[in-house]
């Protein structure tokens, strides 16, 4: 599933007329970075979640031949959040097993088979995270379990009372999901509109949520406007590394 119904309010005025999805980075739509990706890793379904500029996303999925089943989830009536997405899409995402969820505006050397091998048996979900400099970072024990939450720059803690003794580090924006993600999510009354990050720090302490932290990770987060060429360039060098 690639997360592309967000308003893209860090990259204005790009997006007072186009959706995030599509702004070019390194020669083409984030969107097609991303699906180039998942269809070069054999993923054959693909839900893409639409709520801004909703059709100029369905005309480009529409525009050519994937190599994959592409369906829309459409979120044109309410924007549900990146937790609420997931479980609005559980009809089109049924019957597959252990499934990918994308951020758009990521870019990365990672091996999605690299990820997909790391996935441990109880895991209901696996988070790629990494070591970089960020205000909040997930909290990670010894085993790689995820525990909690801290924000470097307020002091706020959640799952925990301390930072100290827990690995810092920092979400991509890239996870593997278990297919009974969708009974806990019902089980733990979770509904409509919520963060997928506050669902995961939920439930932690009762099922297991593992981070994973791929060698030699590159990503690129698109980030505001006054930085995006900065972004474009360090994106087509990962972009041209990956490929070769």
């Amino acid at each position: 599933m690639i997360f592309a119904a967000g308003l893209g309010t860090r990259l204005r005025p790009l997006t007072d007329t186009m959706p995030k999805a599509l702004v070019e980075v390194a020669g083409k739509p984030l969107l097609e970075h991303i699906l180039d990706k998942l269809t070069a890793s054999a993923y054959g379904r693909i839900v893409v979640n639409v709520h801004h500029f909703p059709d100029q996303i369905i005309d480009f999925l529409r525009s050519r031949d994937w190599g994959a089943e592409i369906m829309v989830s459409d979120e044109r009536e309410q924007l549900m959040e990146t937790g609420g997405g997931i479980l609005k899409a559980e009809p089109l995402l049924e019957g597959c097993g252990n499934f990918l969820v994308h951020n758009v505006d990521i870019i990365s050397n990672l091996s999605l088979s690299a990820l997909e091998a790391a996935v441990r048996e109880d895991a209901v979900a696996t988070l790629v995270v990494s070591e970089r400099e960020t205000a909040r970072y997930l909290l990670f024990d010894d085993e790689f379990r995820l525990r909690g939450w801290c924000n470097t720059s307020t002091g706020e803690l959640r799952g925990v009372t301390s930072e100290k003794g827990y690995r810092k580090l920092a979400f991509s924006g890239i996870h593997l999901l278990s297919g009974g993600i969708f009974d806990i999510m019902r089980k733990e009354n979770f509904s409509g509109c919520f963060s997928i990050i506050d669902f995961y720090l939920e439930i932690c302490g009762r099922y297991p949520v593992y981070g994973f932290v791929p060698s030699a990770l590159e990503l690129v987060d698109v980030g505001k406007f006054g930085i995006l060429e900065n972004t474009r360039m360090t994106a087509a060098r990962i972009t041209a590394e990956a490929a070769k």
